[in-house]
């Protein structure tokens, strides 16, 4: 990590989640302990059903900058819409709840932005193999085609559209209009940065993908969403 970037440099850290009972204490102490100096913390809780409020409310608040909950249900695109709002740092960086992706990897990310090398950074599950451990064969294909269709419209040349991991300048993704209220805010935001003309760039990370059984969320019906907005941000 490059110490001198991160001097006067706050990072936020948007945390959407619904129904993580079992994972949201240890992520959050998992961020808290990352390598990043200056660091604010915004859980959005997406009207969760199960104790995941309670457990917000007894030991996540003390710990963070803000927690946000929402009455209902309406998706991991409205949570992360309502973070966006919420923050104050120079950059932002989305963290699923769900612990697929490591918070030890936020200065591989962030630093990039902060050099000024680019607008935007992806972690990208992909950009060492095609292959992870433990996936999905059908959600590897998946996430290689939806990358596909984004790059033929956005003129970007990225290795995986659909990562968690985006790491953006906060004014740049606030002045984004963004509408998606489920797992579409991963290609509208990518068309989005495109049509403002921003570069994006990857760097390599680790993914620990979990199965359905685990509280997996995403599905079929949302990966004909993603094609959906892909066309109509195109």
């Amino acid at each position: 990590m490059e110490e001198a970037l991160w001097k006067d440099r706050l990072l936020s850290v948007i945390i959407p989640c619904y129904n993580e009972e079992k994972l949201i204490l240890d992520l959050v102490m998992s961020v808290l302990a990352s390598p990043v100096p200056n660091k604010e913390i915004i859980v959005i809780d997406d009207g969760s059903t199960d104790g995941t409020v309670h457990i917000l409310r007894e030991a996540v608040e003390s710990l963070v900058t803000k927690v946000v909950y929402c009455q209902e249900n309406r998706g991991k695109g409205a949570a992360i819409r309502r973070g966006i709002a919420e923050a104050s740092g120079d950059v932002i960086i989305i963290q699923d709840a769900d612990f697929e992706y490591s918070p030890d990897f936020y200065p591989q990310v962030v630093e990039p932005v902060l050099r000024g090398q680019a607008e935007a950074c992806y972690g990208s599950r992909f950009a060492k193999t095609r292959w992870i451990k433990g996936a999905y064969v059908c959600n590897i294909f998946a996430n290689w085609f939806l990358t596909w269709l984004s790059n033929c419209f956005t003129g970007y040349q990225l290795t995986d559209m659909e990562t968690c991991f985006k790491a953006v300048r906060r004014d740049i993704l606030q002045s984004l209009t963004l509408e998606q209220e489920r797992f579409g805010i991963e290609p509208e935001i990518t068309a989005k940065l495109a049509k403002a003309g921003c570069h994006i760039v990857e760097v390599p990370i680790d993914y620990a993908p979990r199965c359905k059984s685990s509280g997996k969320k995403i599905g079929f019906k949302d990966g004909l969403q993603a094609i959906a907005c892909i066309w109509k941000y195109r």
